[in-house]
């Protein structure tokens, strides 16, 4: 099941990874600079798993293509984090389910953070509701893996620069590997 799904990861880069969803980067670009953001940061394994994975969703039922096409949220971190549940462990998928409440928690609890999103991350967070009140505020923070989420959501404001050279989808493939293969012990 885990090579299976890690094969279909791959596959979906393939198929989608040129398309750029208002960014000045492509997909494929945007995950690998946010994964090398996570290396560089030290991150767990599974954060930079994370940081690799957290857009997949966007390739799952055209997602991706939801805001521009139909101005709506196609919810991609709920369709990622799906996906990776029926392989990877919760360190894994838990913070790529949370990192569209984590723009909004910054947003909520950060004054100049909104002012740094990219164009496009600006028309989600429009559409996914705008930043949290004191409610939503609360109740992230109680997300067992609100810390990741947020760490996460910072490499993905990174891993947005067009001149940025990093390592292959290739380099990353042994350590999807070793965590999927965690969960099935």
């Amino acid at each position: 099941m885990s090579a299976a799904l890690i094969d279909q990861i791959y596959a979906m880069f393939a198929e989608h990874g040129d398309d750029r969803y208002g960014e000045e980067v492509d997909q494929v670009q945007h995950v690998l600079q946010a994964a090398q953001a996570a290396r560089e940061d030290g991150a767990s394994d599974t954060l930079i798993a994370a940081a690799l994975l957290h857009d997949i969703g966007q390739f799952v039922d055209g997602a991706g293509l939801a805001a521009d096409l139909h101005g709506a949220d196609a919810r991609h971190e709920e369709l990622g984090a799906a996906l990776l549940a029926t392989a990877f462990p919760p360190a894994v998928y838990e913070p790529v389910r949370l990192h569209v409440a984590a723009k909004r928690y910054l947003c909520a609890v950060e004054p100049r953070y909104e002012a740094g999103l990219s164009a496009a991350s600006a028309l989600s967070l429009r559409l996914q509701g705008g930043a949290f009140d004191a409610a939503g505020i609360a109740a992230f923070e109680q997300e067992p893996y609100f810390a990741d989420a947020v760490a996460l959501r910072r490499y993905d404001d990174i891993g947005k620069q067009p001149d940025w050279q990093v390592p292959d989808l290739a380099s990353y493939r042994p350590l999807l590997e070793r965590l999927a293969v965690h969960t099935l012990a």
